[in-house]
């Protein structure tokens, strides 16, 4: 992984058997199936052995004598034993198939939530692309592996081990010559399977980078900005770079095991020859060991043999390409959380919080390392219900400071505290329902507009979410749409027009009710007609609740009860507009230079 502060570089590969371990572990809940399955392959393996003995049999003592009575009942035992172990490995087969599906059903699920608590700073820091690829592509990366690799070496261990028992039963001879080759394409193939591994994993690296530049690019916003730009041949050229490099290690990977098991296949072809000439030059010498129903028993053992050996030498290529994958995946689930809750926090009640939020001393910092911290020295308090301006030039700190009320970052040092409680001795859960947001990109799903508005409040009835609507100014014009309610907005809510999209946030923060509002430049971007709507849904939204404006445009938070000046990560100035206009510092001097717009409504000062 890339970029983030808090995780790891590039990737570097972990120990095989710390990573076999834990996929060993991945297993566990599911022992009883496992053991299931394992006894299923141990009895369809030694019924498996059964049809050469019995051909033996028929040969030696049913064909030359010609008693066809022998051979009619060993030909139906043979019948039987075949349908018999088809039976079992078809049990065994879809026992493996469901435990495997729920193995990646867990992993898929442990990610997404390992994922889910990650801060803020962990998604700023990758790219969206990367943690798909993880998700998607990683995981079902080693499907095969779980749902068949596993239980296929198992059984093939166990049909190859007993196969050879059976055969030095019938000529340990021959059998010597048969598998006397075996060492050496083991050898071959655990080197075969570690060089996978590393093909695997640049495969894998390229095709994250393919992810993420098809998420950046393909994208709404990406193809806006691609077609608005002219730039659409050097994202073309940039992507052809990178499909061309993933090419190359797709073929290299795919290209693994094809030579090895050309070989492998031209050994097993000859073998056979071999056990031929073998058994004839024993019989042309008067060895009474051996007879021809036993050279039919033992090149029946054989070809049974050879198709589980190939599997076995295969499995070591696919699990060296496997762990690869699942490396890529225990990466992710062992990056630290860096926002985490106490096992003793205190669980908020949003009905009883009054909303008063105090700053001592914070220090913040994105980056441990940062020669700088974002936020130095920060002591202010917001009483319950009043407008709390933050106003500063551009990366001054007013983001960061408002984020770090409802915990989406961390303070180094120092606290924030709601009503006198820190916010890092609550539950994180009870802390997101106190606290809300309208940001100045607003986010929708690709659901329908009822959904969207149900994110503020899952339980929501109709008609708390039209109360909701009309307070926001945007009931009329979602029942003016041909589906109303159900119409879906699109990726991004691109269906809606921006104020649209920003009145739909409102009603959503109305329906959630929180006690502290953040308003992260809520109208910055739109026109004057769709701010003087949004603004007097703003009005309605923070009544009654401790708010936290960050504002580009001065004009829209005169009426502020307090307005906070930032620069370079420290409170310069703070006051209401006027005493900051009479101070003459910083405010004034941002006032003047935007005394040329024109005047726009302001945030009401509002009361508990």
């Amino acid at each position: 992984m890339q970029g983030w502060a808090g995780g790891p570089g590039k990737f570097a590969p972990k120990n095989p058997r710390a990573t076999l371990r834990r996929i060993v572990q991945s297993f566990a809940p599911y022992r009883r199936q496992v053991v299931l399955v394992l006894a299923a392959v141990l009895v369809s393996s030694l019924v498996g052995l059964l049809p050469p003995f019995f051909l033996r049999i028929i040969v030696d003592r049913g064909l030359q004598h010609g008693d066809i009575g022998l051979v009619t009942r060993f030909t139906l035992l043979t019948l039987a034993a075949t349908i018999t172990a088809t039976a079992l490995s078809l049990g065994y087969g879809y026992l493996s198939v469901v435990v495997g599906q729920r193995i990646m059903r867990d992993l898929r699920a442990q990610l997404f939530a390992h994922l889910q608590k990650m801060s803020l700073r962990f998604f700023t820091g990758t790219r969206t692309g990367e943690i798909q690829s993880r998700l998607a592509s990683d995981v079902g990366g080693i499907q095969s592996v779980i749902s068949d690799a596993a239980t296929n070496a198992v059984a093939n261990i166990t049909t190859v081990l007993s196969t050879l028992v059976a055969m030095c039963v019938l000529d340990w001879r021959l059998t010597l010559l048969a598998v006397g080759v075996m060492p050496v394409f083991a050898v071959i193939g655990a080197r075969v399977g570690m060089f996978a591994r590393n093909v695997q994993q640049r495969s894998q690296e390229k095709m994250a980078d393919m992810n993420a530049i098809t998420q950046e690019t393909l994208s709404v916003s990406g193809a806006l900005l691609t077609k608005t730009s002219g730039r659409a041949e050097l994202t073309m050229a940039r992507f052809a770079r990178e499909n061309e490099g993933l090419t190359e290690w797709q073929i290299r990977r795919q290209m693994i095991g094809r030579y090895f098991f050309t070989l492998i296949g031209l050994t097993f072809s000859i073998t056979p020859a071999l056990v031929y000439w073998l058994a004839g030059w024993l019989i042309g010498r008067g060895d009474q060991h051996i007879s021809i129903g036993g050279i039919v028993a033992f090149t029946s053992l054989q070809a049974r043999i050879f198709f589980p050996l190939t599997s076995l030498l295969s499995v070591q290529v696919e699990i060296g390409g496997a762990l690869a994958l699942f490396d890529r995946i225990f990466e992710y689930l062992d990056l630290p959380l860096d926002i985490t809750e106490k096992a003793d926090a205190e669980k908020l009640d949003p009905h009883r919080v009054r909303g008063e939020v105090r700053f001592q001393d914070v220090v913040f910092r994105y980056k441990a390392d940062a020669p700088e911290p974002t936020l130095d020295q920060i002591t202010f308090t917001a009483q319950p219900g009043q407008l709390i301006a933050l106003v500063g030039p551009s990366g001054a700190g007013k983001t960061s400071l408002a984020y770090l009320v409802p915990r989406l970052y961390d303070v180094e040092s120092g606290s924030v505290k709601i009503d006198g409680r820190d916010v890092r001795d609550v539950t994180l859960a009870s802390l997101a329902e106190c606290a809300g947001m309208v940001a100045q990109e607003t986010y929708l799903v690709h659901d329908t507009i009822r959904e969207n508005l149900r994110y503020g409040k899952p339980d929501a009835t109709d008609e708390e979410l039209f109360a909701a609507t009309r307070a926001a100014a945007i009931h009329d014009h979602i029942l003016s749409l041909p589906q109303g309610y159900e119409t879906v907005v699109g990726e991004r809510g691109y269906a809606l027009s921006g104020g649209e999209r920003q009145r739909v946030a409102i009603a959503r923060a109305l329906l959630k009710d929180p006690r502290i509002l953040i308003l992260d430049e809520a109208t910055s971007a739109l026109d004057t007609t769709n701010e003087r709507l949004i603004q007097g849904a703003l009005e309605q939204l923070m009544r009654g609740r401790t708010t936290f404006a960050i504002a580009h445009r001065l004009s829209t938070i005169r009426a502020a009860d307090l307005i906070l000046v930032l620069e370079r990560g420290r409170i310069v100035e703070h006051g209401t507009h006027q005493e900051l206009l009479r101070h003459d510092g910083l405010y004034a001097h941002l006032h003047r230079q935007q005394a040329f717009e024109e005047p726009e409504p302001a945030l009401a000062s509002v009361e508990q």
